[in-house]
């Protein structure tokens, strides 16, 4: 009689080579998704840039179309916005109020006299903020900061 050898599971060989292949993807694959909060801080910041600059010129265009004085406030969807030579103030009652700006739970506002910095809730000021500046009309809206 016989005996019939049958092979149950993987020779050793096979196991090196399955481990060697789950570490080449990985050391491909690792990169590419460890960086996402970066990313995801920059798209954040950039969103909130533009949503600044779309807030003051329509705030100044509803300004303007209202024939209001430079200092008069404007209504933007029932909310009276602020206003200092025709555009929204650097405060919360101004161009925090006219974008909508979520200073609760997005984002940390530091105001001084006629400039805003908003940076994200949780993260070091400094490291990756947008500045609202209402010192001359119009305003400007600088990115600063490493995301």
């Amino acid at each position: 009689m016989r005996k019939i050898n049958k092979q149950a599971g993987f020779t050793l060989i096979e196991l090196i080579m399955v481990i060697v292949i789950l570490g080449v993807l990985s050391a491909f694959a690792l990169p590419r998704f460890a960086d996402l909060g970066g990313n995801a801080r920059t798209a954040s910041i950039n969103g909130l840039a533009a949503s600044l600059k779309a807030a003051s010129n329509i705030a100044h265009a509803q300004s303007l179309a209202n024939g209001a004085a430079a200092a008069d406030s404007v209504n933007l969807e029932g909310q009276a916005i602020t206003m200092a030579a025709f555009y929204p103030t650097a405060n919360a009652a101004g161009i925090g109020l006219a974008a909508q700006v979520d200073t609760t739970n997005d984002y940390d506002d530091t105001e001084a006299g006629t400039v805003v910095t908003y940076t994200i809730a949780g993260t070091t000021a400094g490291a990756c903020e947008v500045e609202y500046d209402a010192t001359a009309a119009p305003p400007s809206v600088t990115v600063t900061g490493g995301c």
